[in-house]
């Protein structure tokens, strides 16, 4: 059986890990979509699909089950949504999400999902790990050794700090 797991990985965090090591005990073969692939170099989406793809790929290594990681860029038309996945998709039999919105599209589609508990959600939050990076405050705890080093890399940290500048004058 194969699954499926969604999520814009910015950046794939030990939540996101913790999930895919979930998910990897159900099914035979698993297929990770990068959310909002078109989007990066914002303070919201500071990674770019490809650079996302290295820090997923790099960190799901461990798992021993085949794994496809596949850009998905966003669609501005939920109801077509789930057909527009499975079109970027290798063919899957079942959905993982905590996302309502997700679950309710996927489950409309007639594509079974499995929901599994978030795993300390209160810190493990894209918008957190963010925060952290832009105040330089530790982040790096709370992400897969090969993200740190993804991040490295690139210049993640100074490029998210950039972006989230502004050229304000207000106090």
């Amino acid at each position: 059986m194969r699954g499926f797991y969604i999520g814009r990985f910015q950046p794939y965090h030990n939540g996101h890990h913790h999930m895919v090591e979930e998910i990897a005990g159900q099914v035979d073969e698993l297929v990770l979509g990068i959310g909002s692939a078109g989007d990066s170099h914002s303070p919201r989406n500071p990674f770019t699909a490809g650079e996302r793809v290295m820090m997923v790929t790099k960190s799901v290594a461990e798992f021993d089950i085949p794994t496809y990681v596949v850009p998905i860029e966003d669609l501005d038309r939920n109801s077509v949504w789930v057909s527009h996945v499975q079109s970027m998709s290798p063919a899957f039999d079942v959905a993982f999400s905590n996302n309502p919105l997700v679950i309710q599209l996927f489950k409309e589609a007639g594509v079974e999902v499995r929901q599994s508990p978030m795993f300390r959600r209160e810190v493990l939050e894209g918008t957190e790990l963010r925060d952290r990076m832009i105040a330089d405050k530790d982040w790096r705890s709370l992400v897969p050794d090969p993200v740190i080093d993804v991040i490295a890399e690139i210049g993640g940290v100074e490029r998210i700090q950039h972006v989230s500048d502004t050229d304000s004058n207000e106090f």
